[in-house]
C-alpha cells in the first residue's frame, strides 16, 4: 500500500521544492540589477518544477499528468541552461552551483522514471 495521501508526499515534488528553494537562496547573491533577468527567470523555472508536478497529480487523468510532468522536465533543462549561463556571465561560480546540478539531475532522472510508469 502507498503511503501517498497527496502531491507532498512525493519524494519527486519534495525534491522539486528543494531545488527551488536552494536557487532562491543563490540568486539572492545576484547584483539587483539582474532582479528582473536571470534572478527572476531562475526563480521562475525552479519554481515551475515542484508546480508542475502538484498539478499533474491534481489532474483527473493519467495523460493529463505525463503532460505536466514532461512540462517540469523542460523546467529542469531550462533551470540548468540559465545556471550554467550564470556561471558563464560571472554572476556566481560553479561551485556555488554543485547540490543544485546533482539535485536537477536526480529530478530529471526521477521525472524519466515516473513517465515510464505512468505510460506503461
Amino acid at each position: 500500500m502507498s503511503d501517498v495521501k497527496d502531491y507532498k508526499d512525493l519524494i519527486i515534488w519534495q525534491k522539486g521544492i528543494d531545488i527551488a528553494e536552494k536557487c532562491y537562496y543563490l540568486t539572492k547573491k545576484y547584483p539587483k540589477d539582474e532582479m528582473y533577468g536571470m534572478t527572476q527567470q531562475i526563480r521562475r523555472c525552479a519554481v515551475s518544477i515542484p508546480a508542475n508536478i502538484a498539478e499533474g497529480y491534481g489532474r483527473r487523468y493519467t495523460r493529463e499528468y505525463v503532460r505536466f510532468l514532461t512540462i517540469a522536465q523542460g523546467s529542469v533543462n531550462e533551470l540548468e541552461t540559465h545556471l550554467i549561463l550564470s556561471v558563464k556571465v560571472g554572476l556566481c561560480n560553479s561551485d556555488d552551483l554543485k547540490d543544485i546540478i546533482i539535485l536537477l539531475k536526480e529530478e530529471a532522472r526521477m521525472i524519466i522514471t515516473l513517465i515510464n510508469k505512468l505510460e506503461k
